[in-house]
């Protein structure tokens, strides 16, 4: 499970952006959530949300992914009222980033996480949403993700509130610029809320599914599974993880960095800071001696 290394298709589109055959895009803001439940109690065991992507998208085709999505102007309309946790300010010290950008980015997390899973970060001060499995609730995602309905007044409607302590800031990449289509992605954890359940609604995926992050690592190496090198690496950084508290906990001490892989033409791989790479190999170690 080498996160530099890139498929054979992408090695000469890479080549073209590298020589100036083709001109990168503007990347777009976008966030993404590791969605975690407890499995077994050891390195490995905890659980990830994971959805493949139809072979016949743009960004990503045939790749495991998390719940995420680009962030939709109408998210910077959510307004402090909505809002229960760190303050827009905080998050913005910690995602670093503008706060006006924090507060898209954390609506964002919640609002794609609840259109691609079905499950909702959000209730009242003191206590979360349980169950989001019936006809209205399933009304109300669809017009979200046609972008018939803000998350603002989603929320406002249901009178809830945003539950942005639910989540924890863990890193952001750039997309190489090599790929058609470009974020700027930040990657939230959390947690699955007591009494809500996953289910299979994105339109974008083709299979979605709870893996071991042990089984996850296992299948990416031994070339079961595709996966771009950011989703690797955060699977590995939870590694140790034995449940979803120590997940919250590893994302909220990790060192923040917004992070652009480069392509390499000399060696056709992908360069990426040493400590990510170094986290990778190690798990890959465990991995394999499990």
């Amino acid at each position: 499970m080498d996160p530099r290394t890139l498929p054979p298709h992408l090695v000469e589109i890479a080549r073209e952006y590298a020589d100036g055959r083709r001109t990168p895009s503007e990347p777009r803001a976008a966030a993404t959530v590791v969605l975690v439940r407890d499995g077994v109690a050891a390195p490995g065991g905890l659980e990830a949300y994971l959805l493949r992507r139809h072979v016949g998208m743009a960004f990503a085709a045939g790749m495991s992914v998390f719940p995420g999505g680009g962030v939709d102007p109408r998210d910077a309309d959510l307004s402090d009222e909505l809002w229960a946790g760190p303050a827009p300010a905080q998050w913005a010290q910690r995602l670093g980033c503008p706060e006006q950008e924090a507060r898209e980015l954390v609506c964002a997390a919640v609002r794609e996480t609840f259109e691609e899973s079905g499950v909702l970060l959000a209730g009242t001060a003191s206590s979360v949403v349980a169950d989001t499995t019936g006809d209205d609730w399933e009304a109300d995602r669809l017009a979200l993700e046609s972008h018939d309905l803000s998350f603002a007044d989603f929320l406002t409607r249901r009178g809830l509130v945003l539950r942005t302590d639910l989540l924890a800031g863990l890193s952001g990449w750039l997309t190489p610029t090599f790929e058609p289509k470009r974020y700027r992605t930040w990657f939230f954890v959390a947690a699955l809320p007591a009494g809500q359940v996953t289910r299979d609604v994105s339109t974008e995926s083709d299979q979605v599914a709870w893996w071991s992050i042990g089984d996850a690592l296992a299948a990416v190496g031994a070339g079961e599974m595709l996966m771009l090198p950011p989703t690797a690496v955060t699977l590995a950084e939870l590694y140790d993880a034995t449940s979803t508290d120590a997940a919250l906990a590893i994302a909220r001490a990790l060192p923040w960095a917004m992070t652009e892989p480069v392509f390499d033409l000399e060696s056709e791989t992908l360069v990426i800071p040493e400590r990510f790479r170094a986290v990778a190999a190690r798990a890959l170690e465990l991995v394999a001696a499990r």
